[in-house]
């Protein structure tokens, strides 16, 4: 209250009230200010041990993968004492490339520390509360009990607590992005990365430590815990199958055996596919899409397997079914034979089902001897088939008989004889 009343015997205070109250709410919000800003710009130098801690954190940038300009999701974990570190690009910041991102980074480091920071991303705390409580995301704390190290997480706007890894993102920008090649998927792109990132282990000299920073990790790595099985980092939703069969998943729509139609199963959500799990088993998988632009439909992916079920009971249903036109091309051209004839709709229904009990490939390979042969019949495939699966040979070689085997009197193809065994008035037989 002194320094304010001084404050206001320089201004010429006249006693009005009002301008009193005005001036006391303008002179706290700038002392405040000045509070907030006093230590901002500062920042106290932190030191770890090996094998104490690793640095998460998350970045956005852009590479052409694919023949096309794609933004990615970007992962940074480095270890905070040799400053090893992994950078691994995604098309989210969902949880399963969140735990995807963790097993990659351990795989490479040799091991896990005993910490990890992070800021207060939406993955990983569900809300913060005062000081360091925070609600830790369930789904988070199963992997980080798994790898059995302590999530650490930063006071709001104070990214010096994990200031490494948030250098390690303009780092990689200029070190990596800018000089990066055209990658045919993801998978690719991320093999360069890795293998970028351990060779600029051994190109860049630690700040602190002698040598560069591959020989500091080398020192590291035997401190560092055992690497355990990797998580199981999925993430479950419930969908309830339609009566086509299918179930909907980001914008996509992916096929379920027929038998659970109608019916409640579980979705299995990973960075590079999903797996319906059904009755404790798991019942199919399918190749993730991730498509980000809303401008295209979205895509069903069908597994004509699926649908076998049905065309059994409908096999008129096989002739315009979509999920049969995903067929091998072998089936395609034997579909089409064996629909120009009658009843070639349930012969062809029987050849497919063949897959449910052999060898797919097994199947494919009768077929297609079949349609060399000129005989895409079910009884010819069926008769090729069982020799691949005995493991008869199924084209003999030419055999040439010795002369002492050769026949003098070639038999002749005379049904005259039988006409003596049909004599008037006796009951005989030709048995």
């Amino acid at each position: 209250m002194k320094q304010m009343h001084a404050d206001l015997v320089k201004l010429g205070y006249d006693g009005s009230y009002a301008r009193v109250a005005a001036f006391a709410r303008s002179w706290r919000a700038d002392r405040h200010r000045v509070e907030q800003t006093a230590g901002r710009g500062t920042y106290v130098p932190l030191v770890f041990q090996p094998g104490e801690a690793f640095q998460f954190d998350w970045s956005e940038d852009w590479a052409n993968v694919g023949g096309e300009r794609v933004k990615l999701q970007v992962a940074h974990i480095k270890l905070s004492h040799s400053r090893a570190f992994l950078v691994r690009a995604y098309p989210l910041q969902t949880h399963e490339m969140l735990f995807d991102a963790h097993w990659h980074a351990f795989r490479v480091f040799g091991g896990v520390p005993g910490r990890g920071i992070y800021d207060n991303m939406k993955t990983a705390v569900d809300r913060v509360g005062k000081g360091k409580q925070r609600d830790i995301n369930a789904r988070f704390n199963a992997m980080a009990s798994h790898y059995v190290f302590e999530p650490e997480f930063c006071n709001p706007a104070a990214g010096w607590e994990k200031g490494q890894v948030e250098k390690n993102v303009q780092d990689a920008r200029n070190r990596m992005w800018q000089v990066m090649p055209v990658f045919k998927d993801m998978d690719e792109l991320n093999h360069w990365l890795e293998d970028r990132c351990i060779a600029l282990w051994a190109e860049t000299p630690h700040r602190d430590l002698p040598g560069t920073i591959t020989d500091a990790w080398e020192a590291e790595k035997s401190l560092l815990m055992a690497l355990p099985p990797a998580f199981d980092g999925f993430v479950e939703h419930s969908k309830r199958v339609s009566p086509t069969c299918l179930i909907t998943f980001e914008r996509n729509r992916y096929s379920v055996p027929a038998s659970f139609a109608n019916q409640r199963v579980s979705l299995h959500v990973y960075p590079e596919r999903l797996v319906i799990v059904a009755e404790g088993q798991t019942v199919c998988s399918h190749e993730r899409i991730i498509d980000r632009s809303h401008r295209k439909p979205g895509r069903v992916i069908y597994d004509w397997r699926h649908y076998l079920a049905v065309i059994q009971r409908k096999p008129g249903a096989l002739r315009n079914g979509a999920p049969f036109a995903e067929m091998p091309d072998a089936f395609r051209q034997l579909q089409s034979h064996m629909l120009r004839k009658e009843g070639g709709d349930r012969e062809m229904v029987d050849i497919l089902s063949l897959v449910l009990h052999h060898d797919e490939d097994a199947v494919l390979a009768a077929v297609e001897l079949a349609l060399e042969a000129g005989v895409p019949t079910k009884t010819h495939i069926l008769n090729l088939l069982h020799r691949l699966v005995d493991g008869k040979q199924g084209n003999l070689p030419e055999i040439d008989p010795p002369d002492a085997l050769s026949l003098e009197t070639a038999p002749e193809a005379n049904v005259d004889r039988y006409d003596d065994l049909r004599q008037d008035g006796e009951k005989r037989h030709a048995s």
